[in-house]
C-alpha cells in the first residue's frame, strides 16, 4: 500500500506530544535554574536541595508504572490531559512553598503528575505509527524535552530575573492547563475514531503498525508475569545507567559549571544548554538510524546498536570531562556523553512498544520507573560524593561504568519477542 501524499494527520500527533515533550521539561529543570534564588529565599543547604531534587524523581518513579497501567485502559487522550492539568497545578504550588518540608512535598506530587506523560506518549505511538516509522518519532518525541530543558536554562533564568522565581512557577502552570485543554479536544485515542482522519491514512496506519498478540490483545497486564520477563529487567537496568548520566544534566550541571568557573547565571545557562541541545540531536540521530536498519530488515539491530554507540559515548564523554580545567572543554565533554545517553532512548523506548504492544504504557512505565530511581540516586549523590571527596571526578567514573555495563545489557535484549517470550 502506497503512502498518501499530503502531509500525514498522524504528524499532528506528533506534533502535539513534542510539545509536551518540551513543556515536560521546561517545567521539570526550572528548580535547578533557581535553586541559588529559591536556596537563598527559603535559606536551604546544597545537601537540602539535592533532597528536593531527589523528591521529584522518586514520585515520578513510583508513579510510572500505575499512570502506565492507566494509559492502556483508558486511552491516553484522557490520561495525558489529566496529568498534564495536574503536575501543572503541582508546578504552581512549587512556587507557593515557605519551607524545607513544604517544597519537598510539591516537588514529590509534581514528579508523581509527570509519571504518566511518556507512558502515555508511547501508548498513542502504538495505536498511531507504523512499526517503520516508531524510530524517528521516539526520536522526536524525546528531542523535545532536551530542547525543552536548553531552551528553559536561559528562558528561565530571565524570567526569574525580572519576575521572580515565584511569578515563574505561576507562568509555566498556566501554560500546562492550556496544552491539556487542547489535547482532549483534538486528539483521539485511535485513528479509526478521528473524523478528520482520510481514508488512506487509516487504512495505511492500520496496515503498518504492530499488531497486538492474540495472548496480550483483550487481557488485563499481569504484573507478575511482566517481572519475570527477562527482556524487561534488562530494559530497567540499562535505562537506571541512561538517566544516571542525563539527570546530572537537568539537576547539577548549571550550578556545577557555574560554581567551578565563577560564571554569571545568564551565561552559565546559555553554556548548560549545549549538552541538551546535543541530546536533541542525539535522539534524531539515533531515530534515523534505527529506522534506517529496520527497513534493512534487522529489527533486533536497529534497537541495541544505537543503543551501544550511545552508552559508548555517554562513558568517553564523561570520563573525558574530569580532566578538563576549562567550562569551554568540560562542556565539550559533557555534550558527548548527553549526545551518547540521548542515542539510546530511542531504542529504550521503541524497544517497550515492541516487547509491550497494546500493554506499552505499562511496559515503559515500569522501565521509566527504573531510570528515575537511578535519577533520584543521581541528584543525591552528586552533593553528597562531593562534599565527602571535595571532586566530582568519583560521580564521573560512577556514571562512565554503568554506560559500559548497560551496553552489555543491550547484547542481551531481543526487541522482536513480547515480554511473554523472553
Amino acid at each position: 500500500m502506497k503512502r498518501t501524499s499530503y502531509f500525514p494527520k498522524r504528524y499532528i500527533m506528533v506534533a502535539g506530544t513534542f510539545l509536551l515533550a518540551l513543556l515536560l521539561y521546561i517545567d521539570r529543570i526550572c528548580i535547578s535554574v533557581a535553586k541559588d534564588t529559591i536556596s537563598e529565599t527559603l535559606s536551604l543547604s546544597d545537601k537540602q536541595m539535592g533532597w528536593v531534587l531527589s523528591a521529584f524523581s522518586l514520585g515520578y518513579a513510583f508513579f510510572q508504572t500505575p499512570s502506565g497501567i492507566l494509559a492502556d485502559r483508558l486511552g491516553p487522550r484522557k490520561i495525558l490531559a489529566s496529568i498534564v492539568a495536574l503536575w501543572s497545578i503541582f508546578t504552581s504550588f512549587t512556587g507557593m512553598a515557605w519551607s524545607f518540608v513544604s517544597l519537598l512535598v510539591a516537588r514529590f506530587l509534581f514528579g508523581a503528575g509527570e509519571a504518566g506523560a511518556f507512558p502515555g506518549i508511547s501508548r498513542a505511538v502504538y495505536s498511531w505509527i507504523p512499526l517503520n516509522e516508531r524510530g524517528i518519532v521516539t526520536g522526536v518525541n524525546f528531542s523535545g524535552s532536551r530542547l525543552g530543558a536548553a531552551f528553559a536554562l536561559p528562558f528561565v533564568s530571565w524570567l526569574i530575573n525580572e519576575y521572580g522565581w515565584r511569578s515563574t512557577f505561576y507562568i509555566l502552570g498556566a501554560v500546562g492547563i492550556v496544552w491539556a485543554l487542547v489535547w482532549y479536544l483534538m486528539f483521539r485515542d485511535n485513528p479509526e475514531e478521528h473524523n478528520s482522519l482520510s481514508a488512506n491514512e487509516k487504512s495505511y496506519i492500520l496496515a503498518n503498525r504492530q499488531k497486538a498478540s492474540k495472548s496480550t490483545s483483550s487481557e488485563k497486564i499481569d504484573l507478575v508475569q511482566l517481572l519475570k520477563s527477562k527482556n524487561m529487567w534488562l530494559a530497567m537496568g540499562q535505562y537506571f545507567a541512561s538517566n544516571f548520566t542525563f539527570f546530572f544534566a537537568l539537576t547539577w550541571l548549571f550550578p556545577h559549571i557555574k560554581g567551578k568557573y565563577g560564571l554569571e547565571t545568564l551565561e552559565a545557562g546559555f553554556y548548560t544548554a549545549i549538552p541538551l541541545v546535543c541530546g536533541a540531536l542525539g535522539n534524531w540521530f539515533s531515530g534515523w538510524l534505527i529506522d534506517k536498519l529496520f527497513k534493512n530488515k534487522k529489527w533486533n539491530l536497529s534497537r541495541i546498536l544505537p543503543a551501544v554507540i550511545g552508552f559508548a559515548l555517554a562513558a568517553i564523554g564523561l570520563l573525558g570531562s574530569i580532566y578538563m580545567d576549562s567550562a569551554v572543554g568540560a562542556i565539550l565533554f559533557l555534550s558527548i556523553a548527553i549526545f551518547g545517553a540521548d542515542m539510546t532512548l530511542p531504542s529504550s523506548w521503541a524497544f517497550c512498544v515492541d516487547i509491550g504492544r497494546n500493554h506499552a504504557g505499562a511496559v515503559s512505565g515500569t522501565m521509566n520507573m527504573a531510570g528515575n530511581i537511578g535519577a533520584f540516586i543521581t541528584a543525591l549523590l552528586f552533593p553528597y560524593l562531593l562534599a565527602w571527596t571535595g571532586s566530582t571526578n568519583l560521580f564521573f567514573v560512577l556514571g562512565a561504568v554503568l554506560n559500559v555495563m548497560a551496553m552489555f545489557m543491550w547484547s542481551k535484549m531481543k526487541p522482536s519477542k513480547n515480554y511473554l517470550e523472553y
